[in-house]
């Protein structure tokens, strides 16, 4: 009799032991019984019968996974590869865990054909200038699709976009030129911005009384570094300006 309790004893303290189980604070535990949805446990310890229920442990963090190179053809049939991430999380585990065999993978495989499905709709100067607006657009049908799943698609990051090699040379021809083109158009407005300068520092010299013979003395004082060599006499642009009004009058006398 001992015996026989000392093993019911043992037989329980054993299948107590093989029911316990540990959820995490970024989990959640869907319960089957018999196979059949019982419900969802939240972290902490749990314990469940062992043989007749099962514990699956759903991950809530954000999880990201990689949509490995893709080759596809732009609506200007211009071939390229690209490669990108999809970050998502579970809202409903257990949807996550009844309605798809294995959510990760089925997320993944319909990122790669919404990348592809996208691209073949975008010309390639969209996909090269608007790539995030192309990531956004993957990723609303990535989320459509994976929503009844209990998936939430955060977003879609397209990483890396690669071109055949002809047109990587037709593009950075093309760049040269533009930046060649946008260096002549700025030494042009600089030419002219310096000429207008020039204009007006003259229209101002020639309206200031004593303005053009400060201008002159400067000029001078440029010109002779050295005064023990050189003897530079300067008139005063006012008897020069009277010398030409005498000798306009003389000719009108004449």
């Amino acid at each position: 009799m001992v015996i026989a309790l000392v093993v019911i004893l043992v037989f329980l303290f054993i299948l107590f032991l093989s029911g316990i189980r540990i959820i995490n604070e970024y989990e959640r535990g869907v319960i089957l019984t018999f196979g059949k949805y019982s419900g969802t446990k939240i972290p902490g310890f749990r314990w469940i019968f062992p043989g007749i229920q099962r514990l699956i442990n759903v991950d809530l963090r954000i999880t990201t996974v990689d949509v490995p190179r893709q080759e596809a053809i732009t609506k200007d049939n211009v071939p390229v590869g690209v490669n990108a991430v999809v970050y998502f999380k579970v809202e409903k585990p257990e949807f996550a865990v009844l309605k798809v065999e294995n959510y990760r993978y089925a997320v993944s495989q319909y990122a790669l054909a919404a990348l592809r499905d996208i691209i073949g709709g975008v010309e390639l100067d969209a996909l090269l200038t608007e790539r995030e607006n192309v990531a956004i657009a993957i990723k609303q049908m990535v989320d459509a699709e994976t929503d009844p799943w209990g998936i939430d698609v955060t977003a879609i990051k397209m990483q890396d976009i690669e071109l055949p090699a002809g047109m990587k040379r037709a593009m950075a021809a093309q760049a040269e030129a533009e930046r060649e083109k946008r260096a002549i158009i700025i030494r042009s407005e600089g030419e002219a911005s310096a000429a207008q300068n020039l204009k007006n520092a003259a229209e101002l010299l020639t309206s200031a009384p004593g303005g053009l013979s400060l201008r002159t003395l400067e000029t001078i004082d440029n010109l002779q570094p050295d005064p023990s060599k050189t003897v530079i006499f300067a008139l005063p642009i006012e008897i020069l300006e009277g010398f030409k009004n005498l000798t306009g009058r003389k000719k009108d006398i004449l």
